[in-house]
């Protein structure tokens, strides 16, 4: 997907969360190892739910900012697709997923801050910080999370 403008962008994430909520369900089913496989169900579940929240911010975004165009920021195809979903979240170990999802969620994070750095009208900027906000806050709850399974 070429993203263009704001709307394509808030799209291809809201994309993104869902790809990798099915392969990591996918994996759970894969995964030998019980603990890793109940991590990978359970940050399925916490995608799907990112997948949502990206939505409702397509549906309630200011229209200038939703048209915005991006070709002057240089973002065309930001985060590798095939970084979110294949073979090894079958074999990763439960750390070894955790790894891997906080720096997706870090990368999502950079774009975010990268493009927030060049906006050029207000609407534009407090879209992208409200969705760096809502990357932060999930990634955080995750952590907590994890961590608590991982006290367990």
């Amino acid at each position: 997907m070429e993203i263009k403008t704001f709307a394509d962008l808030i799209d291809w994430t809201r994309q993104l969360h869902a790809h990798l909520a099915r392969c990591l369900h996918e994996s759970a089913q894969k995964n030998q190892n019980e603990r890793a496989s109940a991590l990978l169900d359970y940050i399925s579940s916490h995608e799907a739910l990112l997948e949502k929240a990206v939505a409702e911010y397509e549906k309630q975004a200011d229209p200038k900012a939703m048209s915005t165009r991006l070709y002057d920021y240089g973002v065309h195809k930001p985060i590798e697709k095939n970084r979110t979903c294949d073979t090894r979240y079958n074999d990763l170990d439960f750390d070894g997923i955790a790894r891997e999802i906080f720096e997706f969620h870090d990368q999502v994070m950079d774009l975010y801050d990268a493009l927030i750095g060049k906006a050029e009208i207000p609407e534009a900027k407090s879209l992208l910080e409200d969705l760096k906000s809502l990357e932060e806050h999930e990634a955080m709850r995750l952590a907590s999370q994890i961590g608590r399974m991982n006290d367990v």
